[in-house]
């Protein structure tokens, strides 16, 4: 079945991330594209004001819908008794979420999904710079803004590929499927299993079972890429029917570090300098480098590719640096992840104090139940710091935490607990950093806190 051919496409929820990026892209092929939102954010507001489609006004106008759009896409911040919902279902619209529209788009394309609970943003961005680099054609869906790239979404007609993010965080507020299981990929990338969204997977097992749906999707001719080191992605990877479906482990890649550098070996390009690091994105770069050889990209032009790869942004990003000490911005709010970006640090700069601070404030992370999960992520760590709002829990409407129950869960004496941003920053102005590191691990702002003038104060130190 050939795609669509949509000339006008109405978004509810249009100030989304990642449907913002796909209202311009839309906008960029030249279709007409309207859209609806109760709240709508920087970068979002300007972006689409920029392209001329941001709303006259914020809130939900169901007459909007009467012009009668070829389509609508559903954003997830929107709730199931949507006005506008409403009207396209009176009208018999069809409706969308944002993968099933991806996968209507890409019918006739070879789709690659990186799926995993860590590490889906850097492998995916990984492919994305070296097709970029060796002059590819090629479509995308990823969950981050990526350097050198303008948009989260790129949708075109003659590109023969396309590199999917793959959350597994539910596509809509209507269906609530998990979104790779959308997107009926060619490839798929496993690239580990660690328990994740509480409020919806309130279950490890089904957390997992999700990932076990989402291996067994592979299609006759498929390929399944995972990471063979992780045991929760084994349960669900294990071939089932390896004639056919080609099943791909990898591991790190081989290296070694050098006074603070990570220098890949190879067999046939010798030594290369990355300026990633951790051993998590050595993983990931051996995955991105499996998808990259399924697609026929030479491994001479992927390592050529690296070398000059800088990371996705907020994955150890690394927002300064002095001679004695250098500032990291991450992502990593699961147990998974702030184990594994304490544990890099550590290890690049193994005579260096590290100072990793870690702010708790996503659903999971702030859930009694789930808190336990954090049993020692931070023990590389000099310095373990948890900073949480109590805003941030009566917002949630979730139990208040308390110092005792963080240190009981982390199982770390040296922990120290914040819950004011001033005192946090305070303290970490009062440090001393010679010789030292400092990692900030956070999915939100640390409660607005500026951190490239913390940056700057601390380097001066």
């Amino acid at each position: 079945m050939e795609k669509k051919d949509f000339q006008y496409i109405h978004l509810i929820a249009v100030g989304g991330s990642i449907m913002h990026n796909l209202a311009l892209a839309l906008h960029d092929k030249g279709l007409k594209v309207t859209g609806s939102d109760d709240e709508i954010y920087e970068p979002a507001k300007s972006r689409l004001a920029a392209a001329g489609i941001l709303p006259a006004q914020e809130g939900w106008f169901p007459e909007k819908l009467d012009a009668r759009p070829d389509a609508v896409i559903l954003g997830m911040h929107a709730r199931a008794d949507n006005p506008e919902l409403k009207r396209a279902q009176e009208l018999n619209i069809p409706i969308y979420s944002f993968p099933e529209f991806i996968y209507e788009q890409s019918r006739d394309k070879q789709r690659v999904v990186i799926g995993g609970s860590h590490g889906k943003t850097t492998i995916t961005s990984m492919i994305m710079h070296v097709l970029r680099y060796i002059d590819r054609k090629f479509d995308y869906a990823v969950g981050a803004q990526l350097e050198g790239f303008d948009r989260m979404v790129k949708l075109s007609d003659d590109a023969p590929v396309i590199i999917i993010e793959g959350d597994e965080y539910l596509s809509d507020p209507v269906k609530r499927v998990p979104k790779f299981h959308l997107y009926h990929h060619h490839i798929a990338v496993i690239s580990g299993i660690s328990w994740d969204h509480i409020n919806v997977f309130p279950d490890p097992d089904l957390y997992r079972d999700q990932f076990r749906i989402f291996a067994e999707m592979t299609p006759k001719a498929g390929t399944l890429i995972y990471n063979q080191d992780d045991e929760q992605v084994q349960l669900v990877s294990v071939p089932r029917n390896p004639a056919d479906i080609s099943y791909i482990g990898y591991g790190v890649h081989e290296h070694s570090i050098r006074n603070g550098k990570t220098i890949l070996h190879t067999k046939k390009e010798g030594d290369v300098e990355v300026q990633l690091f951790g051993e998590h994105n050595l993983r990931n770069l051996n995955a991105a480098k499996e998808v990259c050889k399924k697609i026929g990209v030479k491994a001479q032009d992927f390592y050529a590719a690296m070398r000059t790869f800088k990371g996705a942004a907020k994955r150890l990003q690394k927002l300064g640096e002095s001679a004695t000490a250098n500032i990291y911005r991450d992502f990593a709010h699961a147990p998974s992840k702030v184990k594994a970006s304490t544990e890099a640090v550590k290890k690049q700069f193994p005579q260096r104090e590290l100072v990793a601070v870690l702010e708790l404030h996503t659903f999971s992370s702030l859930n009694k139940k789930f808190i336990p999960q954090y049993a020692g992520t931070l023990d590389l760590a000099d310095a373990p710091i948890v900073f949480f709002s109590p805003k941030t829990l009566e917002h949630k409407r979730m139990e208040p935490l308390t110092e005792q129950e963080l240190n009981d869960a982390f199982k770390n004496q040296n922990l120290n607990v914040f819950t004011d941003s001033a005192a946090l920053e305070q303290h970490l102005l009062e440090r001393n950093w010679q010789n030292a590191n400092l990692l900030l691990m956070s999915s939100g702002t640390y409660n607005n806190i500026n951190l490239e003038a913390l940056t700057q104060a601390v380097l001066k130190s």
